[in-house]
């Protein structure tokens, strides 16, 4: 297993450490996970997520590039915003999906999933009919999460660029805490105010001091809470609700599918898109105890097999059961009585729109 720079911080801080991703990750720390999760939900708190992979894309047709490569149409895209985008296979499926960050002209940042750098790289490269140079920087990069309602307030008083005119799905790249060149960046993947910080490693210690230093009320927040939080919003996991085999189309993802290009398989999505899916990815909540788990599988009042559940838990805002699965097209509609298979049980649910948490 890899180790984070900051690992031995994250152990004395009584974080337990699993491995994720081939990364030796905190899930959570002495707190809980239900106590992170309110803490990210009412005050501030802080992920380290260094294992994700930063891959560069420059070149003079690094535009042309990326919008054959990717399933958004980048020419929306100018110098200090972020995309959420995905890299379509040639099966209807989804290599990945990251967020893509234009730099400046021919400069672009890829941010991906862990588990796929080497996947990513793999297709990217396969597909460089453009001429352009692919960097995997992702050794050389930390990354923080700082996730809240009180995120700016905290980072503020650690930087002269005004915080609060970077509009959502927006970057600055500047000076914070003393450190120079860190990308601040106006995203996360908990659904509440903050920013994503990319900084060298070398300078990630230093950071992440200071802004302990100057915050009492700051938490650090582990894994487990992530999924808890993203999940309450809706928001897709590699690996779970999207991989190589479901469509963008299929996983509601058609906002990030742009059909004003060509890209590879859009041919292919956009009759997806025009006929109709067999099956779409819904929000599920469950109307008796229990907990629907990855895999299990979902049937209707006769006791046909329907679907499957792809991501579930309790939700700590809620208090109730929560999940989000693939279900027939026929069954999606919002209320509609399901039954997940717990063990030999069949548990009562309905189909809800999705966030579950607004």
């Amino acid at each position: 297993m890899k180790k984070l720079v900051l690992s031995e911080i994250h152990k004395s801080l009584g974080g337990k450490m699993v491995d994720f991703a081939g990364y030796c990750m905190p899930v959570k720390y002495k707190k809980g996970v239900k106590e992170e999760h309110r803490i990210v939900r009412e005050v501030v708190g802080i992920f380290d997520v260094s294992h994700m992979g930063e891959l560069f894309v420059t070149g003079e047709n690094s535009l042309q590039f990326l919008q054959y490569i990717t399933s958004n149409d980048v020419s929306k895209l100018s110098p200090g915003k972020v995309q959420y985008t995905c890299l379509p296979n040639l099966e209807g499926g989804i290599v990945d999906d990251f967020l893509l960050y234009m730099i400046e002209e021919n400069n672009y940042l890829l941010v991906v999933n862990a588990s796929n750098i080497q996947k990513d790289l793999a297709w990217i490269n396969s597909h460089n009919i453009y001429g352009c140079t692919i960097e995997n920087k992702s050794d050389s990069y930390s990354l923080l999460a700082l996730q809240g309602p009180k995120s700016i307030e905290l980072l503020q008083k650690l930087t002269d660029i005004n915080l609060s005119e970077i509009r959502y799905y927006n970057f600055k790249i500047g000076e914070l805490a003393g450190i120079e060149e860190i990308i601040l960046s106006r995203t996360g993947y908990t659904g509440e105010i903050g920013f994503e910080l990319y900084v060298k490693n070398e300078d990630v210690r230093k950071l992440w001091d200071t802004l302990f230093s100057i915050s009492d009320e700051l938490c650090p927040v582990g894994l487990a809470a992530r999924d808890t939080l993203r999940l309450e919003k809706g928001f897709c996991l590699y690996g779970n609700d999207i991989n190589d085999s479901t469509s963008p189309i299929e996983a509601g993802l058609g906002w990030i599918t742009k059909f004003s290009k060509e890209f590879i398989n859009s041919d292919n999505l956009k009759k997806q898109k025009e006929n109709g899916v067999k099956r779409k990815l819904v929000g599920i909540e469950l109307l008796e105890k229990g907990i629907a788990r990855k895999d299990y599988s979902i049937v209707d009042e006769l006791g046909n097999e329907i679907g499957v559940v792809t991501s579930g838990t309790m939700s700590p805002t809620l208090n109730k059961a929560i999940a989000m699965a693939y279900v027939s097209s026929d069954q999606k509609d919002i209320g509609n009585k399901i039954y997940i298979k717990i063990r030999k049980k069949l548990i009562k649910a309905k189909v809800v729109s999705l966030p579950f948490v607004k």
